[in-house]
């Protein structure tokens, strides 16, 4: 037979219930598994215990006369205990190195920072169990108090590990400082928002709540308040609107359930500018500033502040326009260049289109030649294709044979004469 054995203790073993290593364990970046000293420590140690264990039965049933051979009872007892270590070492260690590499395989997507929440968590269920059950010991019987004492010391402690591993960032909030351990950092989407002017008259802010990608606390101060009524009360039409849409939003945001509006009765002494009370009162409350103010957002952040920008939400979700693509553009207005005219896209992109004012008014497909990101957005320029270009150019010389003047015929009794 060509047949090759191979050793279940040797360095290269293959575990019960595992495959070997080949190019698809090796490529998937798996873990090494076990080491083969571990193994045979582990059975060593077995080995010492069994031999051990057979040396004090042989001594304590054997005497100093031969029970097998030349061998007497102590020596038996050795011999037997150190044969059933090594079996049963063998074992213990193979089901140990499977059984670390399972737990291994359990805790790859667990977090650091759940195991030591965990471990707290076990620790004080233990604790707290031992101390709710001991008075089980009074009991007269202890067949029924240590039971009872497992029973409640086990849930407990199981109970206690599930709780801290689910409110993980409470439990190292309690216990990082006294072990040495940094704050874990929160999320700039779970902090408190502070609201800008900007959003309230903007208004869109509805829609991102409704669709689900905002909620929690939402702070509105009240120099925000204050420039909006000041808006509202204003002589110009524009920002009259402006600041009575503004303060309808916030009222319309009370009423949503996803959010929660807490008005702040704030005001920042030595500080004249709305924006930087703004950035002020985030820094001092650790909330986040939510604004749609480019220049503020880049002001917060550079004093320190969190900010959730949604202008920069606003440009990263519009749809992707490369140099080549085709896109359909609406024709509105004239560009400041001869032949030039302007439209936009579906997301307010301004695009630019060369040599197509005589196409105004028409919805023309545009082949884009570049684009230019700017502070405030982007701007595509282009112009039309050629599947549009023909039929335009068609159309054109219709039009201008339809107007073309033809030479007047004069009628027949007009030739005669």
């Amino acid at each position: 037979m060509s047949t090759t054995a191979t050793s279940s203790t040797g360095p290269d073993a293959v575990l019960p219930g595992e495959e070997g290593p080949g190019p698809s364990h090796v490529l998937a970046g798996a873990p090494p598994r076990t080491p083969h000293a571990v193994v045979e420590v582990l059975r060593l140690l077995v080995v010492v215990f069994f031999a051990g264990a057979g040396y004090q039965v042989g001594i304590q049933l054997g005497t100093g006369r031969p029970v097998l051979g030349a061998l007497n009872g102590t020596a038996l007892g050795l011999v037997v205990g150190s044969g059933l270590g090594y079996v049963l070492g063998g074992v213990l260690g193979r089901r140990t190195a499977q059984t670390t590499e399972l737990a291994r395989s359990r805790l790859r997507d667990v977090s650091a920072e759940q195991l030591v929440a965990g471990s707290l968590g076990l620790v004080g269920g233990v604790v707290v169990g031992a101390g709710i059950a001991w008075p089980v010991f009074l009991l007269p019987h202890a067949s029924l108090a240590f039971p009872l004492f497992g029973v409640v010391v086990v849930v407990l402690a199981y109970s206690g590990s599930q709780i801290a591993m689910s409110k993980r960032t409470g439990v190292l909030a309690l216990f990082g400082a006294r072990a040495g351990l940094p704050p874990p950092t929160a999320s700039v989407a779970a902090l408190p928002r502070v609201v800008d002017s900007s959003v309230a008259v903007d208004g869109r802010i509805l829609d991102v709540v409704r669709a689900g990608f905002l909620h929690g606390t939402v702070l509105v101060c009240t120099p925000v308040l204050a420039e909006l009524q000041g808006l509202a009360d204003a002589a110009d039409d524009q920002r009259r609107a402006k600041g009575r849409r503004g303060l309808q939003v916030l009222e319309a945001l009370q009423r949503e359930a996803g959010v929660e509006v807490e008005v702040l009765d704030l005001e920042v002494p030595g500080v004249a500018e709305v924006d930087a009370k703004l950035v002020r009162i985030c820094l001092d409350r650790g909330a986040a500033l939510l604004t749609l103010d480019t220049n503020l957002a880049r002001a917060a952040a550079l004093a320190g502040a969190a900010v959730l920008d949604l202008h920069a939400l606003v440009l990263a979700l519009r749809p992707p326009v490369t140099a080549g693509d085709d896109v359909g553009v609406l024709l509105l207005r004239p560009g400041k260049e001869p032949g030039q005219a302007v439209g936009y896209l579906d997301d307010g992109t301004m695009v630019v289109v060369e040599r197509a004012r005589a196409q105004l008014g028409r919805e023309v497909q545009v082949r884009v030649s570049s684009v230019l990101t700017t502070a405030n957005g982007r701007l595509v320029f282009g112009s039309p294709s050629h599947t549009d270009a023909a039929p335009a150019a068609r159309a054109g010389r219709t039009a201008s044979a339809a107007v073309r003047p033809t030479p007047a015929v004069m009628p027949p009794h007009r030739q005669a004469r």
